[in-house]
């Protein structure tokens, strides 16, 4: 039996704990993806837990209110039928309430309904003093009554006081009429000659009125042809004062000062301006010349710059062609070279080869290739 000592273990452990590093370390290593594009994968354990346990959140969380809405279900389960029962108690003592305190013959229009009506109702007509003997009734009708006498000899005595109180009351009302008229009368009189004294105090007082109306307009009148004579007068001085100014002024006799602007020296007012003088338009002339000089100059100088710079860009052109000839001639040069350099070392290769062919005995195979990339190391 062989004996297994803590060295070994130790040993073994160490080991496979090389073994297992090394496998960890093959796979990080030949996978491309990792390798290429790396990844936190301790970072991506971590989302995939938090995700898990808000998962597992929101589903308690829905779990919760699926409870809830139950609890409320049953609830409101409860409370419907709590409150079919109350009606169905309010509907059973609204009946028994109906069935003890309202009965029908307890109601105002019963009458109308009672099937023993025809047995309690009274005679339609007692007496003639009967209240239920309504117009709308027709049970008794003019001239039919019982008392039909004494009601005709009443009723003669009364129409004969009628007549007489009319009578009396005709009388009353003649001679109120005639005293009112009398009353009428003299107050119409006073009336009148109260008029006619106020209609004599207004046609005097209308006279006198009438003469201070006169008197005022001939003195309107009078001062009205003097004060136009004054204006007239006063009109015909103005009118000399002003023939006078225009005369003597500045605007007939074309002064240049009469038509300087108060808002600078270079303006004028249009309408008093008269034109330039003689030696304004000398030397707006000669400004024009000027500018036309000028102008000619700077086109002068603006076509030189423009063949300068023509030339220029035709030297720049010509320059950078014989550059460009140059360089590809260079290059050419350069890929001869190379391809020179190029062929000897093929040449030297095929000869070192043909060499090694002859010289070595054990040649490559296939299996010599496939020994890479077998180790993390």
């Amino acid at each position: 039996m062989e004996v297994v000592l803590p060295a070994d273990l130790r040993q073994d452990a160490s080991v496979a704990k090389r073994r297992h590093a090394d496998l960890c370390r093959q796979k990080r290593v030949f996978d491309a993806r990792s390798r290429i594009i790396g990844g936190d994968t301790e970072a991506w354990n971590s989302q995939v837990h938090d995700q898990k346990i808000r998962e597992a959140t929101e589903r308690a969380r829905h779990e919760t209110f699926a409870t809830e809405m139950r609890q409320n279900d049953k609830i409101t389960c409860i409370l419907e039928d709590r409150e079919r029962r109350d009606r169905k108690t309010l509907s059973r003592a609204t009946n028994d309430f109906q069935q003890s305190f309202q009965r029908p013959e307890t109601r105002r229009e019963f009458d109308l309904s009672d099937p023993l009506s025809l047995k309690k109702a009274l005679p339609a007509r007692q007496s003639d003093n009967d209240i239920r003997n309504t117009i709308s009734g027709m049970q008794k009708f003019m001239g039919e009554d019982l008392n039909f006498r004494e009601r005709k000899k009443f009723q003669e005595e009364q129409n004969r006081e009628w007549s007489l109180q009319q009578q009396r009351e005709l009388e009353r009302a003649r001679a109120h009429q005639k005293c009112a008229e009398d009353l009428y009368l003299q107050t119409r009189l006073k009336f009148d000659e109260t008029a006619r004294h106020l209609q004599m105090l207004e046609s005097n007082a209308r006279r006198a009125v009438c003469a201070a109306v006169k008197e005022f307009n001939r003195n309107q009148a009078i001062e009205s042809q003097e004060r136009k004579k004054q204006e007239k007068k006063q009109e015909e001085e103005d009118n000399l004062a002003e023939i006078s100014n225009l005369l003597h002024g500045d605007l007939l006799s074309e002064n240049p000062q009469q038509a300087a602007s108060s808002f600078g020296p270079h303006r004028v007012i249009p309408g008093r301006w008269k034109g330039m003088s003689r030696e304004q338009l000398e030397q707006v002339h000669l400004t024009q010349k000027q500018q036309v000089l000028e102008k000619l100059r700077l086109q002068e100088e603006e076509c030189q710059r423009d063949m300068d710079w023509d030339q220029r860009r035709i030297q720049k052109a010509r320059e950078d062609l014989m550059y460009e000839r140059q360089m590809q001639r260079h290059q050419r040069d350069l890929r001869r070279a190379l391809d020179s350099s190029n062929r000897s070392l093929a040449r030297q290769q095929c000869l070192q080869k043909k060499h090694m062919d002859e010289v070595s005995t054990n040649q490559l195979t296939g299996d010599y290739f496939t020994q890479f990339n077998t180790s993390s190391r």
